[in-house]
């Protein structure tokens, strides 16, 4: 494994090479404003753009459930937009593959004790790879989304994926799952403008999106996430048990409501002590809580890795971010192969939860990620829970 910093940049997108003026592009169009005016910006820069839609939501769609992006209305939306600008308009039923790519392994990692991110799956399973597929029996050349994501080409000619300019959108970090040999079909027209400035075009050209607000819910659930996960998975009774003991003290429904890090609603015996899930155990069905420290994890592994560059070519050295809305923290590469990595982090780092993605940077690069597995860690003996105390009643 060699530690030789990535190439250095020479051009970057949305600069439209003269060759390509005409190409037919597939553009994911969301009924939001940032896909509206990646519509707009590909068709004056030449390209034959068609706008197409993913509808994800089933014919029973339930209130409060694909209300913001990817709906009914959304759909209408999108196609309003592409009317505006001046393209074909399609909608592509995929609901089919989003029950079976995105919400039935959302469910199955809540029932491994894991905590997943459903906009991953969709963007490796469903957009850029789906989509891709279309987009090639459309003739397509290109597919295009709205991301905050600069495509960038290096010395070697060879297409990159860096955060976007604006810090406060970059979506990079969902993108880690892409094919490498898809980097040079993929077009993202807004990663190198903020978002007010997206919003300026859209109303420049008077575009019916332009004020319309952000999706930040999940889109496929309804309210919380916690209700959501109990009307799909069983209540199983057990126990909360102390890290440092093995010590019962509290009881629960379920390792499925319970994520890393969590410190509120836990309802243990002894509330006044501050206390973090710091293990999920489905195989007993037990939470195991403890405090700040034993929740520090020093590095962590990986599995089902993606890598955007040849593997002999990672840095030694590198930046790997664990949550969306989190910084990245400096790491050390201390195994890395085509299934997985592992990685020892600078500083420990708080909570870090298995099932969501560790994505790997260089700088502003992407480089790939893959999905965080649990500590192997030794546990305590199980001590007996504590007898019920019989109930008191008054003569």
């Amino acid at each position: 494994m060699t530690t030789a910093p990535p190439a250095p940049v020479t051009s970057a997108f949305p600069a439209v090479p003269e060759a390509v003026q005409g190409e037919r592009v597939l553009c994911a169009m969301s009924g939001g404003v940032d896909s509206s005016v990646t519509a707009a910006l590909l068709k004056d820069q030449g390209y034959q753009v068609i706008g197409a839609m993913m509808r994800f939501w089933p014919d029973d769609k339930r209130v409060d459930t694909f209300d913001t992006c990817c709906s009914p209305d959304a759909a209408y939306e999108a196609r309003r937009v592409a009317e505006q600008v001046g393209v074909p308009f399609y909608l592509l039923d995929y609901r089919e593959q989003f029950q079976r790519h995105i919400v039935g392994p959302f469910l199955d990692e809540y029932s491994r004790g894991r905590t997943p991110n459903p906009c991953v799956n969709c963007n490796t399973k469903v957009k850029f790879d789906e989509l891709v597929k279309k987009a090639k029996m459309l003739g397509c050349r290109y597919v295009a989304t709205g991301h905050y994501v600069k495509r960038v080409e290096n010395a070697r000619g060879e297409v990159e994926f860096h955060r976007g300019d604006d810090p406060r959108k970059d979506q990079t970090y969902f993108l880690w799952g892409t094919p490498k040999d898809a980097l040079p079909f993929i077009l993202f027209p807004v990663g190198e403008l903020e978002k007010p400035r997206v919003r300026e075009i859209a109303e420049e050209r008077g575009l019916l999106t332009a004020r319309k607000p952000e999706s930040q819910n999940i889109c496929f659930v309804p309210g919380k996430v916690q209700d959501f996960v109990a009307e799909h998975l069983p209540q199983m009774q057990g126990y909360i048990r102390e890290i440092a003991t093995g010590e019962v003290v509290g009881e629960h429904l379920g390792t499925q409501f319970y994520t890393l890090g969590q410190k509120k609603g836990l309802g243990l015996y002894q509330s006044h002590r501050v206390r973090h899930v710091v293990h999920l155990d489905p195989g007993s069905n037990t939470v195991w809580v403890g405090d700040h420290d034993d929740c520090l994890w020093t590095g962590l592994k990986a599995a089902g890795a993606n890598y955007l560059l040849d593997l002999a070519e990672l840095p030694g050295e590198l930046e790997v971010q664990v949550r969306y809305r989190t910084a990245p923290v400096k790491a050390r590469v201390v195994h890395a192969d085509e299934h997985g990595f592992e990685l020892e982090f600078a500083e420990p780092q708080f909570a870090v939860a298995p099932g969501q993605s560790a994505v790997l940077y260089a700088g502003p690069r992407l480089l790939g990620g893959g999905l965080i597995v649990d500590h192997a860690r030794e546990l305590p003996a199980l001590k007996a829970p504590p007898k019920k105390r019989p109930a008191v009643t008054l003569s």
